[in-house]
């Protein structure tokens, strides 16, 4: 007899399968366990014999990578999560999902791993740039809406990671510990609209453990998600999240990546012997062919008919000034050229902005905006001066096609070649810049022994310059046919840090402008992806030394001067590749590098300096009331340039509003915990987390949740509740733009309860709208309140009849005069 599985207690309906229902009996038990564990580390297996082809995977969720993670085919880079997030907008959201799936059917992709919607929980979460928000309710109506939008053009979305996977420190091994009601009211609830109204077609398991059980062989799979959810969806892992056969008992379907992976004949050999019911690997398998027919990846299936967006490049632009928050601004904002003569742009990232966040999120645009050409080009006329200021984007980067060329081709570039056993040649290509990826011999089962990487470099600037590798292995450099370095780089235990902050080796090498080097390089890589042996990450390039406090001094004085001799400062600061990526926490909210000096003695010199914030997540700005303007761009995305100028100018206003808190210093932060203890990260703040903790621990932050400023002014008035159903209640609200031009307006409603009789924030948000009102015209706005936005989980949803207060606002603080809303009893 059979172990009874937790699975088998929650059969599914047929009716609801879209395929035909005897293509599981059709197969051996063999063919069915194949299906469950990738083929490929991007793709499903396949199976001819009933027609279904590989379907393959991607990461998003601000852009499609596609298979191949290299320059050859390059990817559209949308605004970070945190950008959308601020942006408060469903239709904004929907709308990029539908960009998102455009670009998905462009690179033969069939699922978009995204979005990511775990909780800004710590200002010091590593992902918090690729998250929406610290709200669970703003974070829940964006998901569902990019979901929405993905799967309307016949691509699947991926909600994750489920659950509780707000850090990045030991994700692989750390157990949340977290009460029933704070998982229900937040980490759950951020999840449960992308399924129960956008019909999410997948989830995706996270790393972490939630209450001792790891999230691949956790309950939560089985409810909510199968059960109260009603997901009738595929539950993929996180890339090597399965560890265990008993994650096969659970709702888990796909094991990513593949063709191994800890299932496969363990899993037959398991069924076989009855310690999993065979009925359970059936319900896998149909749900995996439920998704094949959804994106036409199953004979009798065609592939959804689509209409491209028209213009997924302005779409990125668009979106970014919508995600843009206007923190501060004295009236310098917008500034007219025609008032200007002079403008000085000041920041490492004038040049190098860092459009992105860093890990699997990750994309390579064909090109990229810079504030310096947006700005250049929208003040035609004006003269714009740069300074570096301080160096942010230092370290090791990798050549840019532009400085090397390709000994074989005479095109820009590099010939690579990558060798087996006994020196054979695997293959040879062409590549465009000097970062390697290559998942493709492990998929082919080759052992690749060696590389070559030949290229000619020609230097901008007569200098010493570093020029070497970065990756674990063993890599020698030759340098116009002279060995001129060796060395060997050991592996990093962080996997991610691996792949996007790697150990470099380089060598001192005397450049002068406009005279080529050789290079060629030979490397034997070691092999850093666990579970994807064979696998390959290398990049060769350059290294920025560290400066002499003389050298930093000399820049800041620089920038000084530009700025005292110009009508206008505009600095760009920002975090760089090492403070915000996957795979690690950050140690603090400080700006890299000598930038709060730069700042500070600029705007000393000229008082109409604007700042512009290009950071994924909160920073300590301790400068932030002194300067003229301060405007948070977070990630970007490629048009970062062209956005940043259209805000500047005003042919367009930052749209955008706070979704998280920012704090003036770390330590008023209420929750900063990201490093598990002994393994155990305690969620011991309960329900109270962002601006809910603010409130409870009565400090002030630098910024509140929802703050945001923009272009015109506006009067709100005449608020009023309906009275509630069994359904809920509409809040109706006036809102007049009172200014001088069109504008966005973000109205936001808040809830509290001041003497219920369990434990709650000050308030909550309850319900929100975005809308453009043209100058001098009134726009009345209706947000239907749910009666279980008031609720509170206690073995199930609860609502406590009697009086809550209803406030409509501009922010968390910012509120108009509350009104009464009377809850029934049953």
């Amino acid at each position: 007899m059979s172990n009874p599985s937790p699975e088998s207690a929650h059969p599914e309906s047929v009716a609801d399968r879209e395929q035909s229902p005897d293509l599981v009996g059709r197969l051996t038990l063999e063919e069915k366990v194949s299906l469950l564990t990738g083929g490929s580390a991007w793709g499903t297996a396949a199976l001819p014999s009933i027609g279904l082809r590989e379907m393959i995977l991607s990461d998003g969720p601000s852009g499609v990578r596609g298979v191949l993670w290299d320059e050859r085919d390059p990817s559209l880079s949308l605004p970070s999560g945190t950008s959308l997030g601020a942006s408060w907008d469903v239709d904004l959201a929907r709308e990029y999902g539908t960009v998102v799936a455009g670009e998905a059917r462009r690179k033969g992709v069939d699922v978009v791993l995204g979005p990511t919607i775990n909780l800004h929980r710590s200002p010091l979460g590593g992902r918090h740039f690729e998250a929406f928000s610290e709200d669970p309710l703003l974070t829940g109506d964006l998901a569902a809406a990019y979901v929405a939008g993905v799967q309307a053009e016949g691509v699947g979305a991926t909600p994750k990671h489920y659950v509780a996977n707000d850090f990045e420190t030991d994700r692989f091994n750390a157990n949340v510990t977290v009460s029933e009601r704070a998982l229900r009211e937040l980490y759950l609830l951020a999840f449960e609209k992308a399924v129960t109204e956008a019909r999410a077609w997948l989830v995706m398991s996270a790393y972490n453990s939630i209450n001792g059980t790891t999230a691949t062989e956790n309950a939560l799979l089985a409810d909510p998600l199968k059960t109260t959810w009603g997901f009738d969806g595929v539950v993929v892992s996180d890339w090597t999240a399965v560890r265990t056969i008993e994650s096969a008992r659970q709702p888990q379907d796909l094991a990513m990546p593949g063709p191994t992976g800890p299932w496969g004949d363990d899993l037959v050999a398991a069924v076989r012997a009855g310690a999993v019911d065979e009925g359970v690997i059936d319900l896998k398998v149909e749900r995996l062919l439920r998704l094949a027919a959804r994106v036409g990846a199953l004979d009798g299936f065609a592939p959804q008919a689509v209409t491209p967006h028209p213009d997924p490049v302005g779409f990125s632009r668009r979106a970014a000034i919508a995600g843009s928050v206007l923190a501060r601004n004295d009236g310098i904002l917008p500034v007219a050229a025609s008032s200007l003569s002079r403008i000085a742009l000041i920041g490492d990232g004038a040049k190098r902005p860092r459009v992105q966040g860093g890990g699997s999120a990750t994309v390579i645009p064909d090109r990229i905006v810079t504030p310096l050409e947006g700005i250049s080009e929208a003040f035609a006329g004006v003269e714009v001066v740069h300074a570096t200021g301080a160096v942010v984007h230092g370290g090791f980067r990798p050549f840019d096609a532009a400085r090397i060329t390709n000994p074989v081709t005479g095109e820009p570039g590099a010939h690579v070649t990558h060798h087996g056993t006994d020196a054979e040649l695997l293959y040879e290509e062409e590549r465009f810049g000097g970062y390697i990826l290559d998942f493709g011999l492990h998929e082919r089962d080759i052992e690749r022994t060696f590389m070559t990487y030949s290229t000619v470099y020609t230097p901008e600037e007569t200098r010493e310059e570093r020029i070497g590798f970065a990756s674990p292995g063993t890599g020698r450099l030759y340098v116009d046919g002279e060995l001129a370095l060796e060395a060997t780089l050991e592996e990093d235990a962080n996997i991610v840090q691996a792949f996007f902050t790697p150990p470099s080796a380089t060598i001192a090498v005397p450049v002068q402008a406009g005279n080529p080097l050789e290079l060629r390089y030979e490397f034997e890589p070691g092999s850093i992806v666990d579970g994807i042996p064979g696998s390959l990450t290398v990049s060769f390039g350059t290294e920025t030394a560290p400066q002499s406090t003389g050298e930093e001094d000399a820049l800041i004085e620089e920038a000084v001067a530009a700025a005292r001799a110009s009508d206008v400062a505009i600095v760009i600061v920002g975090t760089d590749e090492a403070s915000e990526c996957e795979g690690y926490d950050r140690d603090d909210l400080r700006l890299p590098g000598r930038q709060d000096d730069l700042v500070s003695a600029v705007v000393a010199a000229n008082p109409r300096t604007v700042v512009v914030v290009n950071a994924g997540a909160p920073v300590e700005m301790a400068w932030r009331d002194d300067v003229a303007a301060v405007l948070l761009t977070w990630f970007p995305g490629q048009e970062f340039g062209g956005a940043l100028a259209d805000m500047l100018r005003g042919a367009a206003e930052p749209g955008g509003r706070l979704p998280t808190t920012w704090p003036a210093v770390l330590e008023d932060a209420p929750i900063i915990e990201v490093v598990p203890t002994g393994g155990q990260l305690a969620y011991d703040e309960g329900i109270h987390i962002g601006y809910r903790a603010w409130l409870r621990a009565r400090a002030a932050p630098a910024y509140p949740f929802g703050h945001g400023l923009g272009y015109t002014t506006w009067k709100l008035s005449d608020v009023q509740a309906s009275v509630p159903d069994d359904d809920g209640f509409t809040v109706r609200v006036a809102v007049e733009n009172t200014g001088d031009r069109a504008g966005k307006h973000v109205v936001q409603v808040y809830a509290s309860r001041p003497d219920s009789s369990v434990d709650r924030p000050v308030r909550w948000l309850a319900g929100f709208a975005a809308v453009n009102v043209d100058a001098g015209e009134t726009s009345p706005v209706e947000v239907t309140i749910p009666v279980r936005a008031l609720g509170h989980w206690e073995n199930g949803w609860a609502v406590e009849p009697g009086e809550y207060l209803v406030a409509v606002g501009e922010s968390i603080e910012r509120l108009l005069p509350e009104v009464v809303v009377q809850i029934r009893a049953d």
